[in-house]
């Protein structure tokens, strides 16, 4: 008699399920879902012992699948975690290796400057375009010269040239500054055709005015027969205007 009205209730139980679940599903845990699903079916197979087993077994159960999907978000944060983590060494070896590059390319930088301070260093000191006897023309040896002057002047636009001409002592005053001017204009028309631009040539003539040697002979007159040149920088010109 006792089992029939257990079974009752059960099934009363079960018919009063699906409206209650609607109301309380937003608020049951799994565990506990699995603790009113087990104690029904507990009833159904063993009676009241039976109930008490089965509300716990179903306990277990809901609680089970709780931890279930605890440890799924769990590992999936884990996941993220780790891509992030792997994204985050990418983004470091491409730093470090646009590091590298720049490290490496301010020491080609360095080692250029230097190249060509060197250069403007040696062509600086002074060079001499030297002629012959009352003659304007280039000899072919210092036509190179020139071609290099024009290339250290391609490389850095700020540098200017001063020219200076002069011719040695013998003839007179007159034809020695026109021999001078010429000498000037050829050196000075010479490196224009290389591409320099005529703007940074400062062109000067002073005849057999200023002598390198004040004893005359035909040794000497070799040397003042000249157009010497001399690369100026903004600050070397600056500095030599206020001196």
């Amino acid at each position: 008699m006792k089992q029939h009205i257990i079974s009752a209730l059960v099934i009363s139980s079960l018919m009063a399920m699906p409206v209650m679940a609607q109301e309380q599903q937003d608020n049951q845990t799994p565990a506990a879902i699995g603790f009113g699903s087990g104690m029904v079916l507990g009833a159904v197979v063993g009676g009241p012992v039976g109930a008490i087993v089965g509300a716990f077994s179903g306990s277990l159960v809901g609680k089970s699948v709780g931890d279930d999907k605890h440890l799924k978000a769990q590992q999936q944060t884990l996941d993220e975690q780790a891509q992030q983590i792997t994204v985050l060494n990418q983004k470091q070896q491409s730093l470090e290796q646009l590091q590298a590059q720049y490290t490496e390319a301010q020491r080609q930088l360095k080692t250029l400057q230097a190249a060509r301070a060197s250069k403007l260093e040696e062509l600086t000191v002074g060079m001499n375009v030297q002629f012959r006897t009352g003659t304007a023309e280039i000899e072919p040896h210092f036509a190179k010269q020139l071609q290099d002057i024009a290339f250290a002047m391609s490389l850095a636009p700020e540098l200017t040239l001063e020219l200076s001409g002069y011719a040695d002592r013998r003839g007179s005053a007159e034809f020695n500054q026109q021999l001078s001017e010429q000498r000037v204009q050829a050196v000075r028309e010479f490196l224009i055709q290389q591409g320099v631009n005529g703007a940074r040539l400062t062109a000067n003539a002073y005849g057999a005015s200023a002598p390198l040697n004040p004893k005359e002979s035909l040794e000497n007159d070799f040397f003042d027969r000249r157009v010497t040149l001399r690369l100026q920088s903004p600050d070397a010109a600056l500095a030599a205007n206020n001196q």
